[in-house]
């Protein structure tokens, strides 16, 4: 019987170790290996995967690659568990396959090399205000009819959906949407939406409210937001900008906003409630909504910030100095700024503490930590705040990346995005 038991334990734990060797590749070409690795033309990057993987350069007439004692490696088969200095002299892509002790094949990555490019960091906080595409779904409700409490979208429309036509006709507002409901009468009407992405057909039937004296189809829905963000960057050859360095979403559904048309504008802040433990603080302000207080428009709304095009007169009267940017690699722990115009008297550095890198993350609006560590700012805010989101960081004369996220119980403390993750989207 013990035999038995000690057979039963010893095939228990060979089954386990071979289950851990399939699943440890798998872990690590999805948690740890980037899909694509950008690099400065004839600038030396180093890299310290330190993992137990080899790499089979395919095309390697573009790439040089060291050792820790300068020693140039000449194969193309390298190994990933030690420090790489790599350049690549030329623009162009390199692709590297990867394989897991050299045995079992995980993944592809292209290495590609960029032009020296430079960026205005920014730091004004502005006024967004952005139409959405077609009305977002907030919510469906209930009203009464002349015998019955009802709900026509129950179970056929639901909280973030979008609604793009109805009857064939395009939906550009809340005002023309309900016309059209209106116009339906008690027909079905044909309505085209966004369910999770996916382009639906659905069909509704008004009912007549008599407190309301109007057919409807009991739905809450918004076709615009508002609110305050910090520009990170302006490309000083064609004005295009990025900001926030995440997405702007629903309050209520926590859903993407596609957005139709947006602007920024110029904006007053009026008050600072400083983040406590629990608490996040925001700054409050006026956005001015006339035409010649507008700094630029809105083209794209991704989950990893805003982006469009400032005017040309807002470009010209920026003062800051444009500064090249880094790649992931190039970032590390340690002494850093934050560009911030809290005062409306231009943009100042706040020292900041880079804590915690975590190179080519799967959560790409996470991939630093950082801290407050200047006391005119903390005196101000007590940190990160709402509305200081899309504040660049420095670090080495370079832009890194930006303030993304404030951490709930500390304020002093948030999250970063890197520039390279940014400037991918527009």
């Amino acid at each position: 019987m013990k035999n038995t038991k000690k057979r039963h334990a010893l095939t228990y734990c060979v089954l386990l170790f071979i289950m851990m060797l399939i699943a440890t590749p798998l872990v690590v070409s999805n948690f740890f290996l980037p899909s694509e690795i950008k690099l400065i033309v004839g600038e030396e990057h180093h890299f310290n995967f330190d993992l137990p993987l080899k790499a089979n350069i395919l095309k390697g007439n573009n790439i040089i690659i060291k050792d820790d004692a300068e020693q140039f490696i000449e194969s193309h088969i390298v190994n990933l568990n030690r420090s790489l200095y790599v350049t690549m002299p030329e623009e162009g892509e390199t692709d590297v396959t990867l394989s897991f002790l050299g045995i079992i094949p995980l993944k592809t990555v292209s290495v590609k090399a960029l032009s020296y490019q430079t960026l205005i960091p920014s730091g004004d906080i502005v006024g967004i205000k952005v139409e959405t595409n077609g009305v977002m779904v907030l919510g469906v409700g209930e009203f009464e009819t002349e015998d019955a409490t009802v709900s026509p979208c129950k179970d056929i429309i639901e909280a973030g959906d979008i609604i793009l036509k109805c009857n064939g006709k395009v939906v550009e507002n809340k005002e023309a949407f309900r016309a059209l409901i209106e116009s339906s009468s008690e027909k079905e009407a044909l309505l085209e939406i966004s369910h999770k992405g996916e382009i639906k057909q659905v069909k509704v039937k008004p009912l007549y409210s008599k407190s309301e004296d109007e057919y409807k189809i009991g739905l809450w829905i918004k076709d615009s937001t508002q609110g305050i963000g910090t520009i990170t960057y302006i490309n000083p050859e064609n004005g295009h900008f990025g900001a926030l360095g995440h997405g702007i979403t629903d309050t209520q559904t926590r859903i993407l906003t596609p957005v139709r048309t947006g602007e920024i504008m110029e904006v007053f802040i009026t008050k600072i409630k400083k983040g406590e433990k629990g608490t996040p603080g925001e700054l409050s302000g006026i956005i001015d909504y006339n035409e010649e207080s507008q700094l630029g428009k809105i083209c794209l709304n991704s989950s990893l910030g805003i982006y469009g095009e400032v005017k040309k007169s807002y470009l010209e009267g920026k003062q800051n100095e444009a500064l090249p940017i880094a790649f992931q690699d190039e970032v590390h722990e340690g002494k850093a700024s934050i560009m911030l115009n809290l005062t409306g008297e231009g943009s100042k550095e706040y020292e900041v503490e880079i804590q915690k890198v975590s190179k080519y993350s799967n959560e790409p609006s996470k991939g630093m930590v950082i801290r407050i560590v200047d006391e005119a700012l903390l005196s101000l805010t007590n940190g990160i705040v709402q509305g200081m989101s899309g504040s660049p960081i420095l670090q080495d004369g370079k832009i890194i990346g930006a303030v993304t996220h404030v951490f709930v119980h500390d304020p002093t403390r948030g999250y970063g995005i890197f520039i390279e993750n940014m400037i991918n989207n527009y």
